[in-house]
C-alpha cells in the first residue's frame, strides 16, 4: 500500500533574547506548513530563545521565558491539528539542556536533550548545556505550572526517544549529532525509524555548504528514510551567520531545498514522499535488515496521530524490488549546479546579509565607510551595493517585512527604493581621507568606484587635524619627530604612520554620527571596518585606526579570496572601477611620496606575501601547528624555497605574530566567514603576551634545517659547510613591528 506525507522544515531568521519577534516567527512557519499541507514541521535548533543567547543561558530569565512562548505556541490555533518540533533551554534535575520539544493538539509528547555538544571552532555548547548521556532511556519530566494548566499533563518523557504515529515512527538528531562519528540516525533507522528531524545551527564559511548536503544525502543513502533538516538564516546577534541551507532528502536524493541566502524572516519548505518507497529502500539492503534484526529498541511515544492520507493506493506489481529503481523514484529534483554557489558568489551574498540584520536591528540609519581606493575597503563597498541590490529585488518580490525595515531605517513611512544605486546613495556614506602622502590616484579610483555604485561620497584632506596633534606633542616635548627617509629614527616613523591612521578613526566616528544630520535625517550611520582576516593575523594594522570600527564584513576573509570576489563582482555588475583597484599595488599610504610616487607596499612591509599569511593562517588554526610542525609541514610543499630559507619565513611570521597577537583583542566584530580567523573574543583563544624569541621552538628548527643539510649533502656526495641563514628582507614599516626582535619586545601599534 502507497502512502504519501508531507513534511515541513522552517528557516528562520531567529534574533537571540527576542521572545516576541521569535514568537511570531515560529507561529508564522506553523502557518504556512499547514498551508502547504504538511502534518508534521520541524525548525531549526533554539528556535524559541535564538541560538546566540551564550553566557543568557546561565540566566534563569531565559528558561521561564522559554516555557512561557511554549505556552503561547500550545494554546495558538494555529498550532492545532499539525505535529510539531520546536527547540529551547530546558532545565531538569538542575542541570540545563538543549532540547526539542515536540507536541501535538495542546499535548506534550516528548522532550528530547541533544546528546552531543559543539564545542568546535565559535562553538562553546559546553559552556551554558549538557549533553543527555542516557542512551535509549527516559525519565520523568515535572512540567511547569504554567504549562501543565494548559495541556492536563503533570508529567512527561525526556530523554533519547522516538515518536511512534499510526502509520510511521519519528526520531530526531540535534545539529551536532549528524557530524559526530556515532551518529544517531543510524541506530533509530536500525529499529525503524522513518523520519529524522534535525534542528541544527549550523553557522556558514565559505566554501561549506557542499558539506551538509554531503552528510544528509550519505545518511540516508546508507540508512535509507527522510532525514528533515531545519537552519537558521541570517544573524542573530553575534558574528555568526547561519548557513540557511534547510532540506529534505529521502533515500539519498534531496527533494526539497531552501535558499542558502535570503533577506526573508520565515522560509518553509515542504516535500512529499511515499513511505512505503522507504520501506521497500531499506528491506532492499539485505545487510542492513540482518543488522536491524538485533538492532536495540528506543523508547517509543505513541501517538494516535497520522502523517499520511486515510485513502490508501494499490500498488498491483508484486515483481521483486530493485534498488536501483526505488533510488530513481527521488532523482534528485535539484541540479547539482546550482546547489551551491561559487566561493566569489558566496563573499557578495553572505556579509550582505549579515549586514543587513545588523543594520535594521540596530536602530541605525546606514553606514560609513573610510574608502581608500584600495581592495579592502572596495571589497566593503561591494558588499553594502549588493546588500541593496538584493533589498531592491526582494521589495519588488513583494516582501512587506523588507520595505517595512527600509523606512523605517530611512525614516520615511512612504519610501519605495527605486534602484540598487538610489538606495546605496541612502544608506551608504563613503570619504577618502587624503593625507600629503596619498596619491591623485588613490582619490580617482575611490571617487569612481562610489559614483558607479551610488555611494554618497566625500573626500577631506586631514592634514589639518594631524598637525594640530603633533603640535600638543611638540609644545611638550620641544622636539619635532621625522620620518625616516627624511633622517628619524624607527620610533619617529612609526608614530607619524601612526597618528594618521588613528586620526582617520576619530574623524570617521564623527562624520558617522553627523553626516545623516547635515542630510536632513534623524539617526546615525554605522562606522564599517575593512581589514581582512589575514592582516589581522599578521596584525599588520595600526591598533585604534580606521581598521576599528562598528562592524567589519569582510575581517573573516582572505585577502586572495576579495581579490577573487572583486574581479567577478566587476564583471556581473559592469564595474570599472574595480580593474583600476586589483591592478594597483597594496600600500597604506602612511609614509612620504617620494617623486609623486608611492614607496610603500603592504607586501614588503610585512615580510611575506598574502598567499604565505593564508598558509600560515591555515596551519596555525586549523591543523593546529606551533613553529615546528609549520616548518616541517611547509618545506615539502614550498619546494621552490629551500629548507633554510622555509625556517627563515616561518620565524619571521611567529616573530610578527607574537609581537602583535595583542592586537586581535581588540578587532572590530566582524562575519565569521573563514576557518582561521584569529578573532580572539570568540574563534581563537590563545594568549596576548608571547615571548617572541620562541628560543625552544626557534632552535627546534634549525636542528632540523641541519639535519635535512647534512641528509642532502650525503646524498649528493658533498661535504661543504651549510650556508648562513638569510633573514627576510623588510622594510620597516608604521603598521609593521621592529625586525630587530632582540631590541622591541612589543609594540602597541
Amino acid at each position: 500500500m502507497g502512502r504519501t506525507v508531507t513534511v515541513a522544515v522552517c528557516t528562520l531568521n531567529q534574533w537571540a533574547m527576542d521572545f516576541d519577534g521569535n514568537l511570531r516567527r515560529i507561529l508564522e512557519s506553523i502557518k504556512e506548513a499547514k498551508a502547504q499541507g504538511a502534518r508534521f514541521r520541524s525548525g531549526p535548533e533554539l528556535e524559541i530563545t535564538g541560538y546566540s543567547c551564550e553566557d543568557h543561558f546561565h540566566e534563569n530569565d531565559t528558561i521561564l521565558h522559554s516555557w512561557e512562548v511554549l505556552a503561547a505556541l500550545l494554546k495558538s490555533k494555529i498550532c492545532q491539528d499539525i505535529l510539531i518540533d520546536v527547540g529551547m533551554p530546558v532545565m531538569h534535575k538542575n542541570v540545563t539542556y538543549n532540547c526539542r520539544v515536540a507536541f501535538l493538539n495542546r499535548k506534550i509528547l516528548l522532550i528530547r536533550p541533544k546528546m552531543q555538544m559543539c564545542d568546535t571552532s565559535v562553538y562553546r555548547e559546553g559552556r551554558w548545556f549538557s549533553a543527555w548521556r542516557k542512551i535509549r532511556t527516559v525519565e520523568d519530566f515535572f512540567l511547569p505550572r504554567l504549562i501543565a494548566v494548559i495541556t492536563g499533563q503533570t508529567v512527561v518523557p525526556i530523554g533519547d526517544a522516538v515518536i511512534a504515529t499510526r502509520d510511521t515512527c519519528i526520531g530526531f538528531e540535534i545539529c551536532e549529532e549528524l557530524w559526530h562519528p556515532d551518529s544517531n540516525h543510524i541506530p533509530m533507522s536500525l529499529d525503524g525509524v522513518e523520519i529524522i528531524s534535525n534542528a541544527s545551527g549550523s553557522m556558514f564559511e565559505i566554501r561549506k555548504a557542499h558539506t551538509i548536503v554531503d552528510r544528509v544525502k550519505t545518511a540516508t543513502a546508507k540508512a535509507g528514510g527522510c532525514y528533515m533538516y531545519s537552519d537558521f538564516f541570517g544573524c542573530d546577534g553575534g558574528r555568526m551567520l547561519f548557513m540557511g541551507f534547510s532540506s529534505i532528502t529521502v533515500n539519498g536524493a534531496m527533494i526539497g531545498r531552501a535558499k542558502q541566502f535570503s533577506l526573508k524572516e520565515v522560509e518553509v519548505t515542504t516535500a512529499t514522499f511515499d513511505l512505503e518507497s522507504i520501506r521497500a529502500y531499506r528491506n532492499g539492503i539485505r545487510s542492513r535488515t540482518h543488522s536491524s534484526a538485533s538492532s536495540p529498541a528506543y523508547p517509543r511515544v505513541t501517538i494516535d496521530f497520522a502523517l499520511s492520507s486515510e485513502i490508501e493506493i494499490c500498488e498491483l506489481s508484486s515483481a521483486p524490488v530493485d534498488i536501483n529503481s526505488l533510488v530513481d523514484e527521488y532523482s534528485e529534483t535539484i541540479s547539482p549546479e546550482v546547489l551551491y554557489f561559487h566561493p566569489e558568489e558566496e563573499i557578495s551574498i553572505a556579509p550582505a546579509c549579515w549586514l543587513w540584520d545588523y543594520l535594521r536591528r540596530s536602530c541605525q540609519g546606514g553606514f560609513f565607510l573610510p574608502l581608500s581606493g584600495g581592495v579592502d575597503s572596495s571589497s566593503v563597498a561591494c558588499i553594502v551595493y549588493n546588500m541593496c541590490r538584493m533589498i531592491v529585488e526582494e521589495v519588488k518580490n513583494g516582501d512587506s517585512q523588507v520595505l517595512a525595515d527600509v523606512r523605517k531605517i530611512v525614516g520615511d513611512c512612504d519610501y519605495v527604493p527605486s534602484d540598487a544605486k538610489e538606495l546605496c546613495n541612502t544608506l551608504l556614506v563613503t570619504c577618502y581621507m587624503g593625507t600629503e602622502n596619498s596619491t591623485a590616484q588613490t582619490k580617482a579610483r575611490a571617487a569612481l568606484l562610489a559614483n558607479q555604485i551610488g555611494s554618497y561620497h566625500l573626500s577631506i584632506v586631514i592634514d589639518t587635524a594631524i598637525s594640530a596633534v603633533l603640535g600638543i606633542f611638540q609644545q611638550v616635548a620641544k622636539l619635532t619627530p621625522k620620518f625616516r627617509v627624511h633622517g628619524g629614527s624607527p620610533r619617529e616613523n612609526l608614530a607619524l604612520q601612526n597618528v594618521q591612521a588613528r586620526m582617520r578613526m576619530v574623524v570617521a566616528y564623527l562624520f558617522a554620527q553627523l553626516m545623516l544630520w547635515v542630510r536632513g535625517r534623524p539617526g546615525g550611520l554605522l562606522v564599517l571596518g575593512s581589514s581582512n582576516v589575514d592582516e589581522a593575523l599578521r596584525g599588520y594594522f595600526t591598533k585604534y585606526d580606521c581598521s576599528s570600527a562598528d562592524i567589519n564584513p569582510i575581517g573573516g576573509i582572505a585577502k586572495e579570496d576579495l581579490k577573487r570576489f572583486l574581479a567577478w563582482f566587476s564583471d556581473k555588475y559592469e564595474i570599472t572601477a574595480i580593474k583600476q583597484v586589483l591592478e594597483a599595488v597594496p600600500t597604506a599610504e602612511l609614509e612620504p611620496l617620494q617623486g609623486g610616487q608611492l614607496v610603500q607596499a603592504d607586501e614588503v612591509d610585512m615580510g611575506m606575501t598574502y598567499k604565505e599569511l593564508a598558509n600560515y593562517g591555515r596551519l596555525r588554526k586549523n591543523q593546529c601547528c606551533g613553529p615546528f610542525s609549520m616548518f616541517c609541514k611547509l618545506v615539502p610543499m614550498w619546494r621552490h624555497c629551500s629548507p633554510q630559507e622555509v625556517a627563515d619565513k616561518v620565524k619571521h611570521f611567529w616573530r610578527c605574530y607574537a609581537i602583535n597577537r595583542h592586537k586581535m583583542t581588540i578587532l572590530t566584530p566582524s562575519c565569521h566567514l573563514e576557518c582561521y580567523s584569529p578573532d580572539d573574543n570568540r574563534n581563537d583563544h590563545r594568549q596576548f603576551l608571547y615571548n617572541h624569541s620562541w628560543k625552544w621552538q626557534f632552535n627546534a628548527i634549525d636542528e632540523q634545517v641541519k639535519r635535512l643539510a647534512d641528509s642532502d649533502r650525503l646524498s649528493r656526495g658533498k661535504t661543504e659547510p651549510p650556508k648562513e641563514p638569510t633573514k627576510p628582507q623588510a622594510s620597516y614599516s608604521g603598521i609593521d613591528t621592529a625586525r630587530d626582535y632582540s631590541k622591541v619586545p612589543r609594540l602597541d601599534d
